[in-house]
């Protein structure tokens, strides 16, 4: 008897097959016994019929709990009433150990509670349908770099200088100097580009801010692609691109788990090219009519986002942000110099910002100049200088935050659900 996977479980149809999984639920009806069986690829329905009151298979049923660990086998049978179209029924049950006072159970739980227990939180529908959308965002992104043309290059997490901002870094000792963990590989990203042309990261990057809101993480993952002689309207064409291709692939992939979380599909199949453009300049007044206190200068915070992404029923990119709000190496507009080149792409219906990126600067002096103006040390960043010195290009590129786009497209508010083990500020347990 063959060992099946109920995500395969169609092309079993009238075999018998083995399920190893556990037991998510049961319930009986006369002289029916029915146990809903997960295997961490889907649920199916194994059902027990006997006109015996003293089958061993009822007596079995009887012992089993939420989650516990068994192997279940029988034939799989055509049942449009089932949940996935089939069911099991049962001939034999191994039990290999039953769970006792299982924590989760399917009533409602609050949130601290969930979280204390997240390593079993996992296994409930709704959490395991928005892990399943991110590993299918995660895929899809790979796949668009790679069918593109791009390199995959892995920069290091361990970094002697900053690339955001000095005051969101977690230090920690490497022998006898300072480290820092990555806030993002953006640097050696220009300089991966210099010699391969188009390249990406992906990997998790860390900001010491101390911040609670239902959109940040202290860790996360982001996909960072650089072009060399790419310029910001590129930049933008490829963010486009990017956010269509993802949400196609989870469209037509992932359709039953979006459906397990109610979300309202209809609003993501309509986004289309190209998507509403909006420079700050013509943001700030637009806040300022729906109630911000936002004054010109001042960076986005989430209400500002917000605010501006309920406004348009597709993604927005706001453009030409005051340089002092931004890093140091972004370029600026040659017209007004005291913009910089950069881009946000807040999503819709609320969600915020999912891309942050633009031109880099490409001409030494100017650099040089912004190092001193961030008051950054110099010498730790002799290599990135270096780039300047040796065959200078310009270059543009971004950041796509992972939990955020799976947030937007599973229509979930807490961005903590959207990575198998968040850390927050104050939690980082489990």
């Amino acid at each position: 008897m063959k060992w099946v996977y109920i995500e395969d479980i169609a092309a079993s149809k009238d075999q018998d097959v083995e399920i190893r999984g556990w037991v998510y639920n049961t319930r009986s009806s006369g002289r029916i016994r029915f146990i809903l069986l997960r295997d961490g690829t889907g649920h199916l329905q194994a059902t027990i019929f006997s006109e015996d009151e003293n089958n061993p298979l009822f007596k079995i049923f009887d012992s089993l709990t939420q989650e516990s660990s068994v192997i279940v086998r029988g034939r799989v049978r055509e049942d449009k009433r089932a949940s996935g179209g089939y069911e099991l029924g049962v001939s034999e049950i191994e039990v290999l150990q039953i769970a006792k006072d299982y924590p989760i159970t399917l009533k409602e739980h609050s949130t601290p509670f969930l979280m204390e227990h997240r390593h079993l939180w996992l296994r409930s529908r709704k959490q395991h349908a928005v892990l399943q959308v991110r590993a299918e965002v995660v895929k899809a992104i790979r796949s668009f770099f790679d069918d593109r043309g791009f390199r995959l290059m892995d920069t290091p997490i361990l970094t002697p200088s900053a690339c955001e901002g000095t005051t969101t870094l977690f230090e920690t000792k490497y022998f006898d100097q300072m480290a820092y963990l990555s806030q993002s590989g953006q640097l050696y990203n220009e300089a991966t580009a210099a010699a391969f042309g188009k390249v990406y990261c992906f990997g998790p990057a860390f900001r010491a801010e101390k911040s609670k809101t239902r959109r940040h993480l202290i860790e996360f993952w982001m996909v960072e692609p650089e072009v060399a002689f790419a310029d910001l309207e590129d930049t933008i064409d490829l963010g486009q691109d990017l956010v269509l291709f993802i949400l196609d692939r989870v469209l037509h992939k992932r359709k039953n788990d979006l459906e397990e979380l109610e979300r309202d599909t209809s609003r993501l199949e309509a986004i289309v090219k190209p998507f509403p453009r909006l420079t700050y300049d013509d943001a700030v007044p637009r806040l300022q009519e729906k109630g911000s206190e936002i004054q010109y200068g001042d960076d986005f915070g989430a209400p500002e986002e917000a605010i501006i992404s309920e406004l348009y029923s597709h993604p927005v990119c706001v453009t030409h942000f005051p340089s002092k709000i931004k890093a140091f190496y972004m370029q600026p507009d040659a017209q007004r110099p005291d913009l910089a080149l950069g881009v946000d792409f807040l999503a819709s219906e609320g969600y915020g910002e999912i891309i942050g990126g633009g031109q880099r600067i490409h001409d030494l002096d100017l650099l040089e100049r912004r190092l001193k103006e961030h008051n950054l040390p110099p010498e730790a960043y002799q290599w990135y200088i270096d780039l300047r010195k040796y065959g200078s290009f310009p270059h543009s590129g971004f950041g796509l935050g992972v939990e955020r786009v799976v947030s937007w497209i599973c229509g979930i508010k807490h961005i903590r659900e959207t990575i198998p083990f968040p850390r927050l500020l104050y939690r980082i347990y489990p």
